[in-house]
């Protein structure tokens, strides 16, 4: 397929900048599959189009302040670092602006010398691998000198960096946030719950290859970058017997979905484990565990936008997002959301 299949024109004023007050106001296009129909609710609605027996699968992964400034030891020149995976304890694979000024040996300051690091691999695809020299505890220093690494089309300052963060956000450790779970409160939750749909819970530490741009004429030739899962005997189990009892496997993001596909057995037997995956999922893709997806809308010509297209169809996504743009949707991290059922 052409990369130009999955391109779409926004205007601008339709990213938005900011996360509404209220999480559950965010609105909601309903896509369903059967009857072809859409139809557009507020985000607290979810509740109506989830079963009694369904399992909404969610990443617990929590954003860390993944992004640090700092100056070159000597020359002073500033820099930009983007963490993106932790190896061990101390080193980690980042990206970094301007990159030239970062060849092996090179040594960057941050925070008055309160953090230094030094460069210590120049990967292939450019990222480099940085070990870093500290006194005390890493993520209070992090903490304190790192801050949330928001996506470049958001300008406006964000006031409370826990909206960058789920409210089910546990595990430490992604670059970016799983936006579609920014929707829930734990009272929709509650909700959820007391209607008799399960809850369960997966880890995808998300980093840029979700997002880096398919540079690729052809989506086929695009690869993926690694980015860590685990999913719990607990959460697996659950998933299992949802299936085995006639219950939808419904995901919140595109990363629980991609951790479940990448989890399972080709008849749909989700095993518990940990490890990388750089599964890539574009239309003719056939889902083996998932049913239904809750997801924000995505970049043009995205992996993500893909996935979502392999899901229901290219032509009805591509429609329903020129519908969205009509009806003055907001896009990205910060808006609106839409389920596929």
């Amino acid at each position: 397929m052409d990369i130009k299949d999955f391109y779409y024109d926004l205007p601008t004023e339709l990213i938005a900048q900011t996360p509404l007050k209220d999480r559950t106001m965010s609105r909601l296009m309903v896509l369903n599959r059967e009857s072809g129909g859409i139809s557009h609710r507020h985000f607290f609605d979810i509740v109506d189009y989830l079963n009694p027996g369904d399992c909404l699968v969610m990443n617990n992964t929590r954003v860390i302040p993944a992004r640090l400034y700092g100056s070159k030891e000597g020359s002073g020149g500033r820099i930009e670092f983007l963490l993106l995976k932790r190896l061990d304890i101390d080193t980690w694979e980042l990206i970094l602006r301007p990159g030239k000024k970062a060849k092996v040996g090179s040594r960057f300051v941050f925070g008055d010398g309160r953090l230094k690091t030094e460069i210590i691999e120049v990967k292939d695809d450019g990222n480099r691998v940085a070990r870093f020299e500290y006194d005390g505890i890493w993520e209070e220093i992090l903490d304190s000198l790192g801050e949330m690494p928001l996506p470049p089309y958001i300008k406006e300052k964000l006031e409370d960096k826990n909206r960058y963060q789920t409210v089910y956000s546990k595990i430490e450790g992604s670059a970016a946030a799983p936006t579609a779970g920014l929707h829930f409160t734990d009272e929709l939750l509650d909700k959820i719950r007391q209607k008799g749909i399960k809850t369960a819970f997966v880890t995808l530490h998300v980093g840029l290859g979700t997002f880096r741009p398919v540079s690729a004429e052809k989506i086929e030739e695009h690869k993926m970058h690694t980015e860590f899962y685990q999913v719990s005997k607990e959460t697996a189990d659950l998933i299992n017997e949802t299936r085995k009892n006639g219950g939808r496997v419904i995901c919140v993001g595109t990363t629980s979905v991609r951790t479940l596909e990448s989890s399972s057995f080709d008849d749909g037997t989700v095993v518990s484990g940990s490890g990388d995956t750089s599964i890539f999922i574009y239309p003719g893709y056939k889902f083996k565990t998932v049913d239904a997806l809750i997801t924000n809308f995505h970049l043009p010509e995205s992996t993500l936008l893909m996935l979502i297209s392999a899901l229901y169809d290219r032509e009805s996504i591509m429609k329903a997002y020129k519908e969205a743009i009509d009806e003055k949707y907001r896009f990205f991290s910060f808006g609106d959301a839409m389920f596929i059922e």
